[in-house]
């Protein structure tokens, strides 16, 4: 079983590493980490801080935008160009397929997070006084090194990207190392955002094994935004919005996923909050993501599972 899910999850990061809709919007996110510097100039001392900031809410952003774009349309495309027929045809579960698929998604989104973060973290060593001549030695031999393993490995190139970002993002992460609290910032915020893209990606899984590709990126985006206000919904005011709108706020926050756990407040990313530790913050968002993308799956598997292709 191991095997034919990664199987299917190295082909699904294949044709998404390939796909131009990633690369806009991968170049999207990095044009806006990197004008976080224009925008830092017009601060009053606070340059990392707004780069940190900047940085760390296009990141979440984007891989949301992505997420949302690779789970509506990744399996359509299989039904569409009728490729999941002999894929089924063969000694296959469809669980396992779906499994597959999105196991794949959630490698490109890591890798969308890598890239975009290690940017983020290269400009705050550059803002915090890292010296120069080593941060853009580092940064040249890295794409170098990636520039060769593409050249070097030319079956197996989109797989080069796989250790290459999270290296990029690790030397990165040292070169900001001048940045203190910032760094950490940018480096929670990118442990939280895979986590995020956990949940929307098995939100779109559910709805794109039963529905079309614009309905599936209207229902996750309704999924995330109720997410994302989960707990303004819970409190809504009696006086204001009626006991009927109260209740349903109430309900709906209940069962949908609480997406805020993973934009939690900035003094909370810098632990700065007394009685809360980071780790173990970072490390129950995890199992909660974990929790809420298994059971969607489940579902997401049963509904595949009845799907007719005819």
């Amino acid at each position: 079983m191991v095997a034919r899910v990664a199987t299917i999850a190295m082909n699904t990061y294949r044709e998404a590493v390939r796909g131009r809709v990633l690369h806009a919007l991968l170049a999207l996110a990095l044009a806006t980490t990197v004008y976080s510097l224009v925008v830092a100039t017009l601060s009053l001392r606070q340059e990392a801080r707004v780069v940190a900031d900047l940085g760390a809410a296009s990141m979440s952003l984007y891989a949301v935008l992505v997420a949302i774009v690779l789970g509506a349309t990744s399996l359509h495309r299989e039904i569409e160009y009728k490729t999941v027929f002999p894929i089924l045809a063969r000694p296959l579960r469809r669980h396992e397929y779906l499994l597959g698929k999105y196991l794949g998604t959630i490698t490109t989104l890591a890798i969308f997070v890598a890239i975009d973060g290690g940017v983020g973290m290269m400009l705050l060593g550059l803002e915090t006084g890292q010296n120069r001549s080593l941060l853009g030695g580092v940064v040249g031999l890295s794409f170098a090194v990636l520039a060769l393993s593409v050249w070097r490995a030319k079956l197996t190139r989109v797989f080069v990207i796989l250790p290459w970002s999270v290296a990029f993002f690790a030397a990165m992460s040292w070169l900001a190392g001048s940045a203190g609290a910032e760094r950490k910032l940018l480096a929670a915020s990118a442990v939280l955002t895979v986590c995020e893209v956990a949940i929307v990606v098995a939100v779109a899984t559910l709805f794109a094994s039963f529905s079309s590709p614009a309905m599936t990126a209207v229902f996750t985006l309704g999924v995330f935004i109720v997410g994302r206000s989960a707990d303004t919904l819970a409190h809504l005011p009696v006086r204001q919005f009626g006991e009927t709108l109260h209740d349903i706020g109430q309900g709906m926050a209940r069962i949908v996923p609480n997406l805020q756990v993973y934009v939690p407040p900035r003094p909370l990313l810098l632990g700065e909050v007394s009685g809360v530790s980071l780790p173990i913050f970072l490390g129950t968002a995890a199992i909660h993501a974990v929790f809420y993308a298994s059971s969607l799956l489940v579902v997401a598997a049963l509904a595949f599972r009845r799907r007719d292709f005819q």
